[in-house]
């Protein structure tokens, strides 16, 4: 099946590489270019394309406010085309909360260094996002509170859903039928580790909002994100959540209601010496697609917590995390994992339910309160 995609960008230059680009796959068809946010509100109801791709700085209407009109109007995949600077980030993390899907660099530069890996990259993200689930941006979040009631707890948000066309639908995975298991029961964990990548910022807001300031483990958090991304991720989190939550640095000391977030383009890792537990960051390995890599750092939890860790795997494409799963749960950790329905892809999270690996199997709205629950 062809995929169909609408550009959107003032930049005439940009609209025809790309547009080269995706069409020589043979895959993929650009249906319609347009200059600005407007132009792209109005093509998106006019066209219906399966795909959108959108710069976010454009005359008569911005990137994020095309998003929000589109997920208002007819909710369409969108991969968001941003800088990779630290405002680039900040613009990023904005669009990713209106609606969109996924981002890339748009200096192709920053993507692949020959012609052929980024054909490839950029061809192979819009078809994956093809078969993604957009959802509505989440409710508006207050900043956390100077002192929050040990009981108390933000209400979650509502998430919406939406398919691409039947028509124009990348053919999905085959899939067996993966068993919803039963709660397991209320325990101690010396911490709690959560991996994600697509889809994952807006998931993680939905999560760590829901935790109250007392949450009794440390929680470490791996993001595929880039290096100049991480640091404005950790601060949103911070300013929205009542627990403390920022960019883990070599040596940090895991304490209850910290939440750690692995810097981009390195690995973090968790070692426990002497009863106190500490985090090692180490340099991106090229060997690994992922950095950081979810396995790296469950498979240090394993190490360092056996039988004591709780690991959770939310949206996100590829298999990360599997293996790290699986290590967890061969010395008695505890294993969930997001569902498919609200699962913007459902990969990371469908290799470990279809593994055996899960324990339990969430919305992902109920993951903030199962763990406020679950948790003691």
């Amino acid at each position: 099946m062809t995929v169909s995609v609408l550009v959107v960008d003032d930049s005439g230059f940009f609209r025809k590489r790309l547009t080269e680009i995706l069409t020589a796959s043979g895959q993929i068809k650009v249906v319609g270019v347009a200059t600005n946010g407007r132009e792209g509100v109005e093509l998106a109801e006019s066209l219906m394309p399966d795909v959108i791709t959108m710069d976010y700085e454009m005359p008569v209407m911005d990137g994020i406010s095309a998003v929000r009109e589109i997920m208002r109007k007819r909710p369409t995949p969108v991969l968001m085309f941003s800088s990779l600077t630290y405002e680039g980030a900040r613009v990023t993390l904005d669009a990713l909360e209106a609606g969109a899907v996924d981002f890339l660099p748009k200096n192709f530069e920053e993507i692949a260094r020959d012609t052929s890996q980024l054909q490839k990259i950029l061809i192979q993200r819009v078809l994956d996002v093809a078969g993604s689930r957009p959802g509505s941006r989440p409710a508006t979040t207050s900043p956390k509170p100077a002192v929050a009631a040990p009981e108390s707890r933000r209400p979650l948000a509502t998430r919406g859903s939406h398919t691409a066309s039947p028509a124009h639908r990348p053919e999905p995975l085959a899939r067996e039928p993966v068993r919803k298991p039963r709660k397991t029961e209320a325990r101690h964990y010396s911490v709690v580790g959560i991996g994600t990548s697509t889809g994952g910022p807006v998931a993680l807001q939905k999560v760590l909002t829901a935790l109250p300031a007392t949450f009794p483990s440390p929680i470490v958090l791996v993001q595929h994100m880039p290096a100049s991304f991480t640091p404005a991720f950790a601060e949103r989190l911070n300013r929205l959540c009542r627990i403390e939550v920022r960019q883990a640095q070599d040596g940090d000391v895991l304490r209850p209601g910290l939440a750690l977030l692995a810097p981009g383009g390195k690995q973090m890792m968790v070692e426990s010496r002497g009863g106190q537990a500490r985090v090692r960051i180490l340099p991106g390995d090229d060997r690994l697609n992922y950095k950081p890599s979810v396995d790296v750092t469950f498979g240090s939890l394993a190490r360092s917590y056996p039988g004591k860790t709780l690991g959770l795997i939310l949206t996100g494409m590829g298999a990360d995390g599997k293996e790290g799963c699986r290590m967890m749960k061969q010395t008695g950790s505890v294993v969930w994992s997001q569902d498919e329905k609200t699962s913007v892809i459902y990969g990371m999270p469908m290799a470990v339910a279809k593994a055996g690996l899960s324990d339990e199997v969430l919305a992902l709205d109920e993951i903030g309160a199962r763990l406020v629950e679950g948790v003691r």
